[in-house]
């Protein structure tokens, strides 16, 4: 036990050498990081003060207003935590954030840890309904938001009035006495709040492309998730990362602490656009760029003399989660712009679960990849037992990152220490995990088990299907039919016969879409996922091609 021990320390240590997280610094610089560490009770955004105290006057953050060094970051939100807790009614219980990517959500989220305030990232594209559903459900007094979001907030919030609203960006700095981030900083510069003497919690919402998204409860992972993401993914300290992932989403929140961690540049924008972001990594010189997968699609569905402007040779790695990634998309980004392509498998639940490095995707261009270093994976059968190699089954997962359940009290499924993902897929003989699809999503029809993804794949193989959505609707005769939408790629005319004709030639007989509708666009969340309901209601409604 002690040796195994030891050895788990060497191992740490040496990979932290090799991120440049170890390095030669003044003991006295030791001294400052680790007790701004202990002032922030070593929490998720505890990078934000140790950086401020590695590299004061590098910067920290670069977005459309400019660039803040991580001193600056650290002044500004110690006068944002002192401001709220000076707000009329006392700090904030929960304090919601719906932001883009900027200064304002990072010094929401840091202030709110640094007073011991409860967080809950909301979407930023939630309509009124939702947002008052979520905002009611998790017990928020305050709000911090984007002025684009004023409508929206002030209809969620209509039987609220008491609920505290501060804005955070604005293109109206005056505002005529609207609380504002910007403003409430000025009129606390210099101060310092009172620190929390407990972890607050951050509260994550699920995707919920289905329904109302809950709220999980996270306090972190422990020291080996930081080993088992720069043991995968080539981090390196005080470097630049571009962040188009949206933030308040799991992925991209997690990518943004982790690049406060390795005092990495944080270099974003409110909104994605695929030219900016390429122009983005080769001004900074940015060695990482993490993003959602349709994100790759948007880039490589630009012109190519728009496209071959940008060399992006800074890049170490792309890193992307979220949603399935098209694997001709997965192999065009890599022929143009290097293999530095990694796929990462997360639950918002469960962290990091599986990653497939540029190897895997030459290999296996559709993989999750293989289990993250100390996640445990099992594919089991609905008598939980194990299936064998290459047989789908749900996916079920255990690891060092701390899922505490759902805010409503309700918490996932476990067998024997393992957390359902909500996935089925497979594992082949290389090790490498498949993800066919959620296990909500497995279609049923007359007696067969179906799953999207396959069909899906087999569409989008066709010429002139860039991609394809297909879901299970509810039949009298088969109990299920599969209803497929496609987008065609530019300038292509195939009929829906067509497109069924070769699922049929391709695939057996009950797995052919009874009906195939082009659309323009398939319905996607900010986060790049397919919002299946639009698509139940487009069936409802009778849209056919």
């Amino acid at each position: 036990m002690l040796l195994d021990r030891l050895t788990d320390t060497l191992g740490l240590v040496s990979t932290m050498r090799r991120a440049g997280m170890v390095a030669p610094l003044r003991p006295d610089k030791y001294l400052r990081i680790a007790a701004a560490m202990r002032r922030e009770n070593v929490s998720s955004v505890s990078g934000f003060a140790s950086s401020a105290q590695r590299c004061p006057d590098r910067p920290g953050l670069v977005d459309e207003i400019g660039t803040l060094t991580w001193r600056e970051i650290d002044e500004r939100c110690d006068a944002f935590a002192a401001a709220l807790q000076a707000l009329p009614g006392g700090q904030p219980r929960v304090l919601g954030v719906m932001c883009r990517n900027h200064r304002g959500f990072i010094e929401a989220v840091v202030a709110a840890n640094r007073i011991g305030s409860d967080l809950l990232l909301l979407n930023t594209s939630f309509a009124g309904p939702a947002l008052a559903e979520v905002v009611a459900r998790e017990g928020a007094d305050t709000v911090v938001y984007d002025e684009e979001f004023t409508e929206i907030v002030d209809r969620a919030l209509a039987d609220k009035p008491d609920t505290t609203r501060i804005i955070a960006w604005t293109d109206d700095p005056s505002l005529h006495g609207a609380k504002t981030v910007e403003s409430m900083i000025a009129a606390h510069a210099g101060k310092e709040p009172k620190r929390a003497s407990e972890k607050p919690r951050t509260i994550l919402l699920t995707s919920g492309t289905t329904g109302t998204p809950k709220g999980a409860k996270m306090t972190g992972g422990d020291i080996g998730a930081l080993k088992a993401i720069l043991d995968r993914t080539p981090w390196h300290t005080e470097e630049a990362v571009v962040i188009a992932a949206p933030m308040f989403h799991a992925w991209g929140f997690s990518q943004m602490i982790f690049a406060a961690t390795m005092a990495c540049t944080i270099v974003t924008r409110r909104k994605f656009d695929p030219e900016a972001t390429l122009e983005l990594v080769d001004r900074h010189k940015a060695t990482g760029l993490a993003v959602v997968p349709v994100m790759f699609d948007r880039i490589m569905e630009l012109p190519d003399g728009v496209r071959n402007r940008y060399s992006g040779r800074s890049l170490r790695f792309a890193a992307a989660s979220g949603s399935r990634m098209r694997p001709d998309v997965v192999t065009a980004f890599m022929d143009q712009f290097g293999d530095v392509i990694y796929n990462n498998y997360n639950a918002t639940e469960a962290g990091l679960i599986a990653s497939a490095t540029p190897e895997d995707l030459r290999a296996a261009p559709d993989t999750a990849g293989k289990p993250a270093p100390g996640t445990q994976i099992r594919v089991l059968d609905k008598e939980f037992r194990e299936v064998p190699t290459g047989e789908v089954g749900q996916i079920f997962c255990r690891s060092s990152t701390l899922f505490r359940g759902y805010t409503s009290g309700t918490s996932k499924d476990f067998q024997d220490g393992f957390m359902a993902s909500g996935d089925m897929g497979y594992v082949d003989e290389n090790g490498r995990l498949f993800v066919v699809g959620r296990d909500d999503e497995m279609i049923v029809s007359g007696g067969e088990n179906v799953y999207p993804i396959e069909v899906e794949k087999t569409l989008a193989a066709h010429p002139d299907v860039a991609e394809a959505a297909v879901i299970g609707v509810d039949d009298e005769q088969y109990g299920q039919r599969l209803a497929a939408f496609v987008v065609l790629t530019g300038g292509a005319s195939a009929s829906p016969d067509t497109l069924k004709q070769h699922v049929r030639e391709n695939l057996a007989n009950y797995k052919v879409p009874r009906q195939i509708t082009v659309v323009e666009e398939l319905p996607r969340g900010i986060t790049g996922k397919i919002v299946r309901k639009e698509l139940y209601a487009m069936v409802e409604d009778g849209s056919d091609g």
